[in-house]
């Protein structure tokens, strides 16, 4: 069994596959609560307890994310985080020619991909203005879920705050003005888009995959379809790409070492 890790900042994604490609196991944890329940500290690395995860003997473990440079897992084969999604996307869908737009919890990334090679992208880690954390924040100042929130794109407020903070602010304003719980979620929405915007039209393809837990939702893939003319694909496992990603560089290292032997 090969196992694929992203250690996200927000959550830890583990995704186990046999040989044929054929996810057999699958989780999501809260960061900090993964490294607690499931994570051993050695002297040369850190350990993880798949026997206590449920998923028994992995021959090999393949990691990235946020977590991949800080935390030493034994014995793990550490590749990029944007080489593991522009991987991971490829294997989901069997595209070789697309925008990948991964939302995640603290950060976002664009990454174009033509004739199945990263050939440029950009991310932003500087705010969470346009990430996932920023979602629930806004969900809590809504009182609403989010999926609630997710399935607002009508009518959007107009909210102008480009920092994540200010940005409560503005919509705690916006709520004292009397609009609505739809208006006000779709305003919420629309800014996330208005913050990729710039870097989907940058690095422009007709077809834009779409991955990250925000991806789960509807309005912002309906944002992107409707003003930029464009297919948006959310492959099966949008919260595991990173993950799938970490298994799928696993494969086809297995399938060129066996063609060479």
């Amino acid at each position: 069994m090969f196992c694929g890790i992203d250690l996200g900042s927000r959550s830890v994604k583990l995704v186990i596959c046999d040989s044929a490609g054929e996810v057999k196991h699958s989780k999501v944890f809260e960061t900090v609560r993964f490294y607690r329940e499931y994570g051993r500290r050695h002297q040369e690395g850190l350990s993880v307890d798949f026997a206590a995860l449920g998923f028994g003997e992995v021959s090999e473990v393949i990691a990235t994310g946020y977590g991949r440079n800080t935390i030493d897992i034994i014995g793990a084969t550490v590749i990029p985080e944007l080489k593991a999604h522009a991987i991971g996307a490829i294997w989901q869908t069997g595209l070789k020619d697309f925008t990948l737009l991964d939302l995640g919890g603290q950060d976002s990334k664009v990454i174009k991909v033509r004739k199945g090679k990263m050939v440029d992208f950009a991310t932003n880690d500087k705010c969470a203005a346009s990430t996932g954390r920023y979602l629930e924040n806004m969900a809590n100042v809504l009182d609403v879920t989010l999926e609630e929130l997710s399935r607002y794109s009508d009518n959007p407020v107009e909210l102008n705050s480009t920092c994540a903070i200010f940005g409560e602010s503005e919509l705690i304003g916006r709520i004292v003005e009397g609009y609505e719980v739809p208006e006000l979620a779709a305003g919420v929405n629309y800014t996330i888009f208005k913050r990729i915007k710039p870097m989907l039209t940058s690095l422009s393809s007709d077809t834009i995959i779409f991955t990250g837990g925000v991806a789960l939702g509807q309005s912002i893939r309906y944002m992107i379809e409707k003003e930029l003319a464009v297919k948006v694909v959310v492959p099966r496992y949008p919260q595991l790409n990173g993950a799938i990603g970490c298994v799928a560089f696993a494969l086809e290292k297995s399938e060129r070492n066996a063609v060479r032997n």
